[in-house]
């Protein structure tokens, strides 16, 4: 059961977590923007509102998770302490029973030892949709290391920040930032110009409310969101997927031509070839309703 003391919440995760998992991957890129990982300790800043708490999320020995809450007014705390435990939730996929994704996976000659080495791990999302669909229109076709360096850009010149004890934690610019923008205020910060386009008509979209989150988990399905998403410029099958997996939380979602998924695939077959689109096919035979999650541990094999 969650309880709540003055600025600092205890939660009751689902059994199926670990948050120290958890941050081991969030922890991947020393250039991440929007938090800090250290000393098993996670801090952000979510907004709530038009206050920008600052949290900091740890682990208790008995498995709960300690949030606590800065840099807002003790009235204010009632106020915010809600939403945050709720965005932690959806943050970290606590709604999801993962018992039987585990007993799948254990009979999976591809997933049995990533689910046992990284068991606790969720697939963490991208709560906020522009930000889903920005992450991954930055980062196609270029490598990781410099879509991270791409974000912080993005995020330093044209998001927001709350400050905390020195430290600036930033906050992912909005919509109708991003939607104000020419192609050249992106295109300075060496995304092709191709990319600045595809992140303007995007947030225009957004901030015209003509694209929601709300819309596309009530859309239908995942076939449904995806024909939405893709018939937008710039968004294909594979940003479609990645966005259904990481924010609309579709459990079904499925990268099949993702080079990473294939790159892992290979590893752990110890085959000196990536398998083939039809042998992928053949093992996510088993995967039906996990292949997000399928997809996420076989990810994390690779960093």
């Amino acid at each position: 059961m969650n309880s709540y003391s003055n600025d600092t919440l205890l939660l009751e995760p689902p059994l199926e977590f670990r948050l120290e998992e958890n941050l081991a991957y969030l922890a991947r890129s020393p250039n991440e923007c929007l938090y800090q990982v250290a000393d098993g300790t996670i801090t952000r800043c979510i907004p709530v509102g038009q206050h920008k708490p600052i949290v900091s999320i740890s682990s208790e020995p008995d498995g709960r998770v300690r949030v606590r809450i800065m840099a807002v007014a003790p009235a204010f705390l009632p106020f915010v302490r809600d939403t945050i435990a709720g965005y932690i939730a959806e943050w970290f996929d606590w709604e999801t029973d993962l018992a039987p994704f585990y007993r799948m996976a254990a009979q999976d000659p591809l997933l049995s030892g990533p689910a046992e080495q990284f068991y606790g791990l969720r697939l963490i999302g991208v709560t906020d949709l522009f930000e889903a669909l920005s992450w991954a229109i930055l980062g196609q076709q270029i490598n990781l290391t410099f879509a991270y360096t791409l974000k912080r850009r993005v995020v330093e010149r044209f998001g927001s920040f709350a400050a905390h004890d020195g430290s600036r934690y930033w906050i992912f610019p909005t919509p109708e930032t991003i939607a104000a923008l020419r192609t050249e205020d992106l295109a300075v910060l060496q995304t092709t110009t191709k990319k600045a386009e595809y992140l303007i008509g995007v947030a225009r979209l957004m901030a015209d409310g003509h694209l929601t989150k709300e819309g596309l988990l009530t859309s239908g399905g995942l076939e449904a969101a995806e024909n939405r998403l893709t018939g937008i410029r710039g968004i294909g099958p594979w940003t479609a997927h990645y966005v259904a997996m990481r924010c609309l939380r579709f459990r079904s979602a499925f990268p099949i031509q993702d080079v990473g998924l294939q790159l892992a695939i290979k590893a752990l077959l110890g085959i000196d070839r990536k398998p083939t689109l039809a042998e992928v096919r053949s093992y996510a035979a088993s995967w039906t309703g996990w292949e997000s999650y399928a997809t996420f541990y076989l990810w994390r094999t690779l960093y």
